[in-house]
């Protein structure tokens, strides 16, 4: 039995695909796409996820999202979303479980501050950065560098893209430059990452302490769910009173986004994924919905990530990248061997601080911490 049958004409098939780097057997007991998500789950860039920032550094506490269990909640809730649609859940799977593989340590901030580093060199961008850990820096196969992974797969990791580096990029990074979609697995993997990361630092927020109740009874959308549990559940206080608030806030926007975009798709009268590739996005919430998300959105960045105690961490964290690249680009000898170029100087600038960045990339948190003691500090503990 073909576990795609069931699927929409308009969803991406493996029998439909553009295929592989390289040539492979297909796989006997499981989808192309399967493939893909098994390979990405066993890999040592998704391992380091969990140790990596999704709001607050690991060390902060245990109960706290990483990218690890970030990018787990993205898959279920893009999975759901995908079945109710008569998409293909292994591939919306393999995406979200792959779309920060390339993130660097302490989240954004270390992006920007490696992207600064980087600016002369073509600079730094961690969706450019997962599409380059699946293509080329994993090393698990003796017949090809990175997974081999499918390109409907690749495709949706790179969700953004610059035209300059489109042109770069062949067939992935053409879309960017005819101004056509990506499958509807990648759009509900794109918008499933902003039902996840919203949602649950609201949960990491008001757990820290960052965010109080009565902020977020000042937000219309939390302050609706919230009283629902209030009216269900009278007297409920704590985190369960927070749980239930949350979770109803995700199920709504769950909910929008699947009627919004069967209506979209069905308007668009698309029958093919060719009709989806040159439809306008076709997974989408509604307008109400959307600006509600917006608000969200805005309250967080205001309140949440510039909290004056995140942004001590996140000047710390843009230190600590900072002084590592300046450190191994000035003496790249310090690199590990696997991060060495040849000694014969046959290699550019360019070749070398992209060495740098590779490897600062695939640091977690509590790794760059102490390679920066390490390197900086000049006691017995930390030769």
């Amino acid at each position: 039995m073909n576990p795609e049958a069931s699927l929409a004409t308009y969803a991406a098939h493996s029998a439909q695909s553009r295929g592989r780097l390289f040539d492979e057997t297909p796989p006997s007991a499981r989808t192309e796409f399967q493939r893909d998500r098994d390979r990405i789950v066993h890999s040592t860039a998704f391992r380091r996820l969990e140790y990596k920032t999704q709001v607050f550094v690991n060390h902060e506490g245990d109960l706290f999202r990483t990218r690890l269990t970030h990018s787990i909640e993205v898959a279920q809730i893009a999975r759901s979303i995908a079945r109710n649609l008569q998409l293909n859940e292994d591939l919306v799977e393999a995406i979200s479980l792959a779309h920060d593989l390339g993130h660097t340590p302490f989240g954004h901030a270390g992006q920007d501050a490696l992207n600064a580093c980087m600016e002369p060199h073509g600079g730094f961008e961690h969706n450019l950065q997962s599409l380059r850990v699946v293509d080329q820096l994993e090393q698990r196969y003796g017949a090809f560098d990175g997974l081999n992974l499918m390109f409907e797969t690749r495709e949706g990791i790179l969700k953004h893209c610059s035209l300059a580096n489109a042109r770069k990029l062949g067939d992935i990074g053409q879309r960017f430059i005819d101004r056509k979609q990506p499958t509807l697995e990648a759009q509900v993997a794109n918008l499933a990452d902003e039902i996840a990361y919203n949602n649950h630092d609201v949960d990491d927020g008001l757990r820290s302490g960052l965010l109080t109740l009565e902020q977020m009874n000042q937000i219309d959308f939390y302050a609706l769910h919230s009283r629902e549990v209030e009216r269900i559940f009278p007297g409920l206080t704590g985190r369960r009173a927070i749980n239930e608030t949350v979770r109803r806030m995700i199920n709504a926007l769950i909910t929008d986004l699947i009627q919004t975009s069967q209506e979209r798709i069905q308007d668009a009268k698309v029958q093919t994924l060719d009709d989806v590739r040159n439809a306008p996005p076709l997974i989408a919430f509604s307008d109400g919905m959307a600006q509600q998300a917006a608000v969200l959105k805005r309250f967080l960045r205001e309140n949440l990530y510039r909290h004056y105690l995140v942004n001590r961490m996140t000047s710390k964290a843009r230190r600590i990248v900072v002084e590592l690249y300046e450190c191994f680009t000035d003496e790249p000898a310090l690199l590990p061997p696997d991060y060495q170029l040849p000694a014969d100087g046959q290699h550019s600038p360019q070749q070398q601080a992209r060495q740098v960045a590779d490897y600062i990339a695939g640091m977690t948190d509590r790794y760059a911490i102490r390679e920066h003691r390490r390197l900086f500090l000049v006691d017995e503990g930390h030769l």
